[in-house]
């Protein structure tokens, strides 16, 4: 009896895309204190073994790795950065920002916070939306991993068809009764005309006046 996961091919295709040793190195925790040799002034992890992708080494734990692949990271403004030259031989970095620091090309390891996109901004990342050139993608290796495979989930999700139809029908609907209804509305709250009606000749004609006196026609005058 064989017994089919399904999911299981869309993971492994997942998997197969990229090195596998490519996302222990985004979580792995770099420039700390080597416990091996925490003696040596040499002690600070900034190697990676490419082929065992156990956790960051210094300097001396190379020497357990003499056949291995191994890169070494560099930081910039409190970030993991490895050389373009260095990287570009064993992963496809197309699509992702590289910047040039002390002279040498390199390209950041995981997305950096940004608040917003500076002013006049045309183009950013895919993922975090950290501003870019034109000519790029992506801001970091951990983010055209995470905009590659984003991408590639929406192409497989099914669509149905007859959900657009229905919405756009829906929203004609919508929008034809809502025209009646604010017609409707227009009309109960416009007033209609008055019909004209016969004038109070009363009302119309003026009234007479208060007569006002001279001020001195009471005052009788006595000799």
């Amino acid at each position: 009896m064989v017994v089919v996961v399904q999911g299981a091919g869309a993971a492994e295709e997942n998997d197969s895309r990229w090195p596998p040793w490519l996302k222990p190195l985004l979580k792995t925790d770099f420039f700390v204190q080597c416990k091996h040799h925490a003696d040596s002034h040499k002690s600070e992890c900034n190697m990676y073994c490419l082929d065992c992708a156990n956790g960051a080494m210094c300097s001396l734990c190379l020497a357990h790795h003499r056949d291995h692949r191994a890169i070494q990271i560099r930081r910039s403004s409190y970030h993991d950065v490895i050389r373009v030259s260095e990287i570009q031989k064993v992963l496809d970095i197309t699509g992702v920002q590289t910047y040039i620091i002390n002279s040498a090309r390199v390209v950041f390891i995981n997305e950096r916070p940004q608040p917003r996109p500076g002013k006049g901004v045309t183009n950013t990342c895919q993922v975090c939306e950290r501003s870019l050139l034109d000519s790029f993608r992506f801001c970091s290796l951990g983010c055209k991993i995470a905009g590659t495979e984003g991408v590639n989930n929406k192409k497989k999700k099914p669509a149905s068809p007859a959900t657009p139809a229905a919405s756009d029908s829906e929203g004609s609907y919508s929008s034809t009764s809502h025209g009646s209804a604010k017609s409707n509305l227009i009309q109960s709250f416009s007033p209609s005309t008055p019909p004209p009606t016969a004038i109070n000749y009363r009302s119309a004609k003026r009234r007479k006046g208060i007569p006002h006196r001279a001020p001195f026609g009471s005052l009788i005058i006595e000799f």
